[in-house]
């Protein structure tokens, strides 16, 4: 990934002109390093999944130091196989996660409940009300909305909670023993007055007035993470951190870190859309589109999330629980099948055999109807998600249609999402950016993408270095901003050279997508029906 020859990489890894990116995914961990020419020189990742405990999802916390370690040992041992050099020290670092969610701590730094992730759905009483108490939306995975179901259902550790935080936030901590984290980040924790760079006042006056969260000794105000923006020091790496990032001992205390951020700050320095007017859409496990607004919105809608870009401008989220995992499923089972009939494929193989079947497809699909709901779905209102395929009698069931479908539903909760922003709103974006997984196999989901929300998708030529890479990137511009600000930054040293592609909406195909949706909300109570009726073990 880098043009530079060996020995100038040796000196800049010796010198610590080197920045390293940790951001824990859904489904991976992953650590990039990068020099200080934004080229990644090494990267390591171990793979995890959410855990379902006490119907809760949540990843335990040796799972993430685990993880996190690991990540890092293979990175270090790439750079001393590829440059033969130990890497002893760093210049910054920085670490990003899936956004929001609830870690509680009491008074000894200890874990009063499991981590509560995104994923959960649990938080709808508590979400309603504080939407309707600030007059802002606010989503249930939101760490206000976790603390405040706490409450609502007289969970007996809320007493003890002296600091609230992320997971990317607590990582920070752990490793810079400072409780802060990055303005991106925050504002998914609570809402973020755009002025002050900081909680909104009068909102936390409200919440601390509310007579069942009056009853506790804390504040909120106490409870929430120090806000920083881009540029600004987090912290520094302690020698307690340095153990825990690398547990042989090599690596050397010092490095300075950036403000931590969730992975849609990440996705929007990944992409280079951070300046107003701009957007980005990143897929995965789950998937977000972020637009930085020049315009206020016309009023609450609850099914966008107002959050911050991390040098915190305004943007308008969607955000959806459910993406990509169940075309990893089905590729899976296709796979088995291949195997069976004593055929080896290679992963990108595979996929692009299947993602190229779904070119054959009708433009509704058939009329097949898929939901990738492994999860419930705050945007159409399913509380508890089940993976479902509905067809007509005489749809056109095929292998094409099947897999148009499938790349269809991956996106269908995101346009419904983004149809309030563009037709309600009246939004606009210069350009409208993708990242992600899907997108390593050419084309295909990029045109399904295009078609689904008549808007034309760029990929850029780094597509594949998410969010990690956007990570160390913000630690390079913690570690010197070179008289920029971060959108300047972005364009006139990070993406100056970069290539990108552009596919635009075909007209045929834009009307077989809103067929498809026609039929897919029509179905809609037939999915929440099956989560009803078929309870999880």
């Amino acid at each position: 990934m880098t043009n530079m020859d060996k020995q100038t990489i040796v000196t800049k890894i010796e010198n610590a002109q080197t920045a390293l990116g940790i951001e824990l995914g859904s489904t991976t961990i992953k650590a990039v390093l990068i020099t200080d020419t934004y080229e990644t020189i090494a990267s390591g990742s171990y793979v995890w999944e959410n855990e379902l405990d006490h119907q809760i999802w949540t990843y335990p916390l040796s799972k993430v130091w685990e993880g996190i370690q690991t990540s890092y040992a293979k990175l270090a041992a790439q750079v001393n196989a590829d440059y033969g050099v130990a890497l002893t020290k760093i210049g910054s670092i920085g670490i990003s996660a899936m956004m929001h969610g609830y870690m509680a701590f009491d008074q000894n730094d200890q874990l009063l409940v499991p981590f509560r992730t995104w994923r959960n759905n649990i938080t709808g009483e508590a979400a309603e009300k504080l939407t309707e108490l600030f007059n802002f939306n606010i989503p249930e995975r939101w760490s206000i909305a976790h603390l405040y179901q706490a409450i609502l259902n007289k969970e007996d550790h809320v007493k003890d909670i002296t600091f609230i935080d992320t997971l990317d936030g607590y990582v920070t901590w752990q490793l810079t023993g400072a409780k802060n984290t990055g303005i991106g980040d925050a504002s998914g924790m609570f809402p973020i007055d755009e002025a002050t760079h900081d909680y909104d006042e009068a909102m936390l006056a409200q919440f601390a007035a509310l007579p069942e969260v009056a009853q506790y000794d804390w504040d909120i105000k106490d409870l929430l993470p120090e806000v920083l923006v881009a540029g600004q020091t987090a912290g520094h790496l302690t020698e307690a951190g340095a153990k825990l990032l690398d547990p042989s001992g090599t690596l050397q205390p010092g490095a300075v870190f950036a403000p931590s951020e969730g992975d849609a700050g990440t996705g929007m320095v990944s992409t280079n859309a951070v300046r107003k007017r701009t957007g980005n859409v990143s897929v995965g496990t789950s998937a977000f589109s972020m637009v930085v607004l020049d315009q206020q919105l016309s009023k609450v809608h609850r099914d966008i999330d107002m959050v911050t870009t991390p040098d915190g401008a305004p943007v308008a989220m969607v955000h959806i629980n459910n993406c990509s995992s169940e075309i990893n499923q089905w590729a899976s089972v296709f796979n088995q099948f291949a195997k069976a009939l004593g055929v080896n494929l290679a992963p990108n193989e595979l996929y692009e055999k299947l993602f190229d079947s779904s070119l054959r497809g009708d433009q509704d699909a058939g009329g097949l109807v898929y939901y990738a709901y492994l999860s419930g779905e705050n945007i159409t209102r399913v509380p508890s998600g089940r993976p479902l395929l509905v067809r007509r009698p005489d749809s056109n069931f095929s292998l094409a249609n099947l897999f148009k479908a499938q790349l269809y539903s991956a996106f269908a909760p995101l346009k419904l999402g983004m149809d309030i922003l563009l037709r309600e709103e009246h939004i606009r974006t210069d350009n409208l950016i993708a990242q992600g997984g899907l997108f390593k196999t050419p084309v295909v989901a990029q045109q399904a993408l295009a078609d689904a929300l008549d808007t034309p998708i760029t990929i850029m030529d780094n597509a594949g270095e998410g969010g990690p890479w956007g990570m160390a990137v913000l630690a390079l511009y913690t570690k010197d901003q070179q008289g920029l600000n971060l959108a300047d930054y972005l364009d006139q040293l990070v993406f100056v050279n970069s290539e990108s592609s552009t596919l635009s909406p075909e007209p045929a195909s834009v009307k077989g997508y809103e067929k498809f949706i026609d039929n897919y909300k029509a179905a809609l109570p037939a999915e929440r029906l099956a989560g009803d009726n078929l309870p999880l073990d």
